[in-house]
């Protein structure tokens, strides 16, 4: 009885999924201790009073409020315009599908906003996390054969990323990556149906849909070349299928900015509304690129975007990352490409990079023997994140009434 009871006890001898979710468990408590504490600094704002709970501090800060009126009150009929004649900053800017999620639990709860939205995006949070180690363990078998711990440590990187504390906020990156990494499980499973209908739902989530026609695009791409040398079959019924699948993340990549023209009169009216957020009122893909960098950096912007892009790419061609599956390493090549291109490159970039998943495995990965080697470096950057997390907490989450950028 008692090497039961130690086996029970022991994390090791669980199976895949209670692993995950324990450790999903930990770093989550672990955050909302963090979160505790800085809200116990935070001077009365915009969203909340001084010292809020927990709650309100996960619930309403930032994006949550606009959320929360899209939950409780819809989006504006039409676009409102400043004195200036331009589009002023409002709902539309932020996809419906998590709201509408978070108003039906509080619909049927009677959960005030402010407790349904971290209680949803923390449910949906250990969902994806489940759904990142089974897309490792499917898309990076080469990886997993070298290090069986791979698909968990994974999990681990992306639990204590920097700005993997949105996961329980009232925010959409748990949904999104979520969707993501179950759009991607499908794909890789062949269930091409099934991935249309949740990247339908992507594209209602966020604005990341069209980096998924380019997974897609590339699976069909791997799909005909192995037929055409004969090692596998590549079926009309099933070519229809993932050109079906691709038409789709498409669309939906679309969909979103269309609705918006359409209710509102003005067909690039989510365009002119995201304009509405940034120091320079385009939308013109890499411009950010050319002025954000000197605000942060000065004149040393260049020699550090240079430096970041070399990183990027270097994590992006190394033999970790060529260990991946085509459609995880496609994703996170096209993914982080997207974003580069359609962001303005603020204090909100490091946030989106959560969902470029595939890059923990990467990362993991770097170092595969010694043995003892590949421990010590991946229990650094583990300790590194988790500083860089309680950092980023403190100093971004944590709102500066006199001027501050959002997390």
């Amino acid at each position: 009885m008692p090497g039961v009871s130690r086996a029970r006890t022991d994390p090791r001898t669980w199976p895949w999924w209670g692993q995950v979710l324990a450790l999903y468990t930990v770093t989550r408590l672990f955050t909302a201790a963090v979160f505790v504490w800085v809200a116990r600094l935070q001077l009365p704002n915009l969203w909340t009073p001084g010292h809020p709970s927990y709650w309100k501090f996960v619930g309403l800060m930032f994006d949550g409020s606009w959320y929360r009126q899209i939950a409780e009150h819809g989006y504006p009929a039409t676009l409102p315009h400043g004195a200036d004649g331009l589009v002023q900053q409002n709902a539309w800017a932020f996809f419906p599908l998590y709201p509408a999620l978070v108003r039906a639990v509080m619909a049927v709860t009677r959960l005030p906003w402010e407790v349904a939205a971290p209680v949803v995006a923390t449910l949906l949070g250990a969902g994806a996390v489940l759904l990142v180690h089974r897309c490792v363990v499917l898309g990076a078998p080469r990886a997993v054969a070298a290090w069986p711990a791979l698909p968990l440590a994974t999990v681990a990187l992306v639990c204590v990323f920097p700005t993997s504390p949105v996961l329980q906020a009232g925010y959409t990156e748990s949904l999104a990556l979520l969707l993501v990494a179950g759009s991607l499980y499908l794909l890789m499973r062949r269930r091409y149906g099934a991935a249309a209908l949740v990247v339908v739902a992507l594209g209602f989530a966020r604005a990341v849909a069209l980096p998924m026609a380019v997974v897609v695009a590339v699976h069909a791409l791997v799909r005909w070349r192995d037929a055409r040398r004969g090692s596998e079959a590549f079926p009309l019924r099933d070519v229809l299928r993932v050109a079906v699948l691709g038409a789709v993340a498409v669309v939906s990549g679309f969909a979103w900015p269309l609705i918006c023209g359409w209710m509102t009169g003005v067909p690039n009216g989510y365009l002119l509304t995201q304009e509405s957020w940034r120091g320079v009122r385009t939308t013109t893909p890499f411009y950010g690129w050319t002025y954000v960098p000197q605000f942060w950096f000065g004149p040393w912007a260049a020699l550090v975007v240079v430096a970041g892009f070399g990183l990027t790419i270097a994590l992006l061609v190394a033999p970790a990352a060529w260990r991946l599956g085509n459609e995880l390493h496609t994703w996170a090549a096209a993914y982080i490409g997207y974003i580069v291109a359609v962001i303005e490159p603020g204090s909100s970039l490091a946030r989106f990079l959560l969902l470029a998943f595939p890059m923990g495995a990467v990362t993991a990965g770097l170092v595969t023997r010694p043995e003892r080697a590949r421990r010590i470096a991946f229990w650094a950057v583990l300790a590194l994140m988790v500083g860089l997390q309680v950092l980023w907490i403190r100093t971004m989450w944590l709102f500066n009434p006199h001027g501050d950028w959002p997390p």
